[in-house]
């Protein structure tokens, strides 16, 4: 599994290309502030993204999409929950491969796998599979949001 520690310059990179949202560095082996599952998965605290050098990427992307995806009222309430519903869940899982093609060292098929191994479910049994087969209705809501262009480019802006 690939952790924050190995791409560290590369996601805090494009992490702050989502302002508000700004990466924090959590001391290895301290609790991560805003974390829904437990150390080591990255945590949201609003205007926060908490990341240790053992932190997942796919968990750092993963959260990092979910603040893009939510509306501003909801950001601005956000504490560890980033909730939404089923198609935002959806949303947030492709936003967070297509930041994965951002980052050249990561990739979106060694961040399937990630994914995978974690314990991600879809419908046709993989995450490689669901994002290239299944994932039609999680891009037209990326699309309707202004968050990807219409060639599921990122438009590098939050959700208003």
């Amino acid at each position: 599994m690939l952790h924050y520690r190995e791409h560290r310059d590369e996601i805090d990179a494009l992490l702050r290309q989502l302002q508000p949202l700004q990466p924090l560095r959590v001391e290895p082996g301290a609790a991560i502030p805003g974390s829904f599952w437990g150390a080591p998965e990255a945590g949201l605290i609003s205007p926060f993204i908490y990341l240790r050098d053992d932190t997942p990427v796919h968990s750092a992307l993963h959260e990092a999409a979910h603040f893009v995806c939510m509306d501003g009222a909801r950001r601005a309430a956000l504490h560890t929950d980033a909730g939404g519903d089923v198609a935002e869940e959806d949303a947030v899982c492709v936003l967070q491969v297509l930041m994965a093609e951002q980052l050249p060292r990561v990739g979106p098929e060694r961040l399937f796998a990630d994914m995978d191994a974690w314990g991600y479910s879809f419908r046709l049994g993989s995450t490689a599979a669901w994002f290239e087969q299944d994932a039609e209705e999680a891009r037209a809501w990326l699309r309707h949001h202004g968050l990807i262009d219409v060639n599921a480019r990122p438009t590098w802006r939050l959700r208003t």
